[in-house]
């Protein structure tokens, strides 16, 4: 069984300073035009939005146009 860690925006800069909060706060308020609620990354309860840190950065790495 896999552990899944859903953290607020704030907890997620914390632990990853490459993230702004202003930055981070776009992505889920474009979550639908930038393919990140497709990814089911941002998980909502109630007012509460949380970020599957796993989910998220598959995410990330599917940004890399690189590859």
């Amino acid at each position: 069984m896999t552990t899944v860690t859903y953290l607020t925006a704030k907890q997620f800069i914390e632990k990853h300073s490459a993230f702004t909060l202003g930055g981070l706060r776009s992505l889920i308020f474009n979550e639908n035009s930038n393919g990140l609620a497709k990814s089911r990354a941002i998980v909502r309860i109630g007012r509460k939005v949380l970020i599957d840190e796993a989910k998220f950065f598959a995410w990330v790495e599917s940004q890399d146009k690189a590859n």
